[in-house]
């Protein structure tokens, strides 16, 4: 596969950019002018209701060589049916604590459309609330086809091989350690630069992803934002049919314009994809005792109507110094009123000695008690607590404040662990005097 170039960037998230492909695209002055350069057409993307407070409000001006709106209807997708969000509406939620073995690359050739399939979700697709999990392995790209959804953003983190994301807005390479951010409603194509690729990708129907508050941490810490890319505009201007999928209320639906969908020639606005380096988060953490919370490792959240208590967050457990005294140092036995769903990019998770593997998962629902296994649980107890760097490692998890429904095709899938449970057992009684 190709090395690809990694194309120029823009920095800042949520920022105000401009951008053109060709000198004179963008209008000067008026973002809807009688007569735009070179005959393109004018075209508003909200991500946001028009009415949005100033500091919420997210859209952004496309001008593009033929307008959006010009395609056939669409018609119910023929492809595969593991995507989707009628395929946890119609499961049963389950107190149990769930792990997942890798998703193994295909066989069959998959690109990155016909390589999804749904785990699990919660919440109202037409009512804007909740998330939906997917797990993605492709060995092929996505050859004259473009794909976008209007339930909600995608989070996409990349477990192997590298993708070229092509999008209306610009080309991001997105690698594993890497995750990139795709807004409800724009297109993309995904392309393979590695011979195969896995990962995950979460599904936002809620409010926007956002960097959360840094509150008493102060003005630094956690993801920056200069440390968010934006792509510059680039364009394809091909009259070669191209088939457009779309997810719209929990289904696929496909249509075929006589173009390629990526022709915006330039744009400016508020609302775009993003790619973000993992590796850039800056950690805080304890330097004296105890273990803090797992919310000093969110990189963006998606707030609910309840102040504190996010629709879904996106956290990370990278590379960090553990140092504090007197300490049990692992992620502490707990039950918590958030749902949460676990992957590993790479390495080991401090709190799983073993059956955690990189591209696999898990799944704790609210007040499902979890923790270190007896291992990790023994290794902790027993270490010598000097200062110590936890190395080579990144999991992750998508939390959220509803319960997360696993899919009927996540609960009948043999790369289900029907021993996970184990892993809690063989614990020794407490002795008491």
């Amino acid at each position: 596969m190709s090395d690809a170039i990694d194309p120029p960037m823009l920095t800042g998230f949520g920022n105000h950019h401009a951008t053109q492909a060709v000198a004179g695209a963008l209008p000067v002055g008026r973002n809807s002018p009688q007569h735009v350069s070179f005959g393109l057409y004018a075209e508003q993307l909200s991500a946001t209701a028009f009415t949005a407070p100033r500091h919420e409000n997210r859209r952004s001006w496309l001008y593009r060589i033929r307008p959006s709106a010009m395609h056939p209807p669409f018609m119910p997708y023929d492809g595969q049916a593991l995507l989707g969000n009628l395929a946890f509406e119609a499961g049963a939620p389950t107190p149990n604590r769930l792990r997942w073995n890798p998703l193994p690359l295909p066989v069959e050739p998959a690109d990155f459309i016909d390589g999804l399939v749904t785990y699990a979700g919660n919440g109202d697709v037409a009512a804007g609330v909740g998330c939906s999990i997917h797990l993605y392995a492709a060995n092929r790209s996505m050859v004259d086809r473009a794909f976008f959804s209007a339930d909600g953003e995608w989070l996409i983190v990349p477990q192997q091989g590298r993708l070229r994301i092509v999008t209306e807005m610009g080309v991001m390479i997105v690698a594993p350690l890497q995750i990139a951010l795709i807004p409800r409603g724009v297109r993309f194509r995904v392309d393979l630069l590695d011979e195969a690729a896995r990962g995950y990708a979460c599904e936002n129907h809620g409010a926007l992803l956002r960097l959360p508050d840094l509150g008493p941490i102060g003005s630094n810490g956690l993801a920056n934002v200069r440390d968010f890319e934006a792509p510059v505009a680039a364009y394809e201007d091909s009259d070669r049919p191209c088939e457009l999928v779309q997810k719209y209320q929990g289904r696929l639906w496909s249509t075929m314009p006589g173009h390629s969908p990526f022709d915006v020639v330039a744009w400016h606005g508020n609302i775009t994809p993003y790619r973000y380096d993992l590796t850039r988060f800056n950690v805080m953490g304890t330097v004296s005792y105890d273990h803090p919370d797992p919310s000093i490792f969110t990189v963006l959240t998606s707030p609910s109507n309840t102040a504190g208590t996010a629709n879904l967050d996106f956290v990370i457990f990278p590379p960090r110094w553990m140092v504090a005294e007197n300490t049990f140092r692992p992620p502490w036995f707990h039950r918590n009123i958030m749902s949460e769903f676990m992957g590993l990019i790479t390495g080991e998770y401090d709190a799983k000695a073993g059956g955690f593997a990189p591209g696999g998962a898990s799944l704790h629902n609210m007040m499902s008690a979890h923790g270190p296994d007896v291992a990790s649980h023994d290794r902790a107890v027993a270490a010598t607590l000097t200062p110590h760097k936890i190395e080579d490692t990144m999991a992750f998890m998508f939390e959220s404040r509803l319960p997360f429904t696993p899919t009927r095709w996540a609960m009948e899938t043999p790369l289900l662990q029907g021993d996970y449970d184990a892993c809690w057992t063989g614990f020794a009684k407490a002795q008491l005097p």
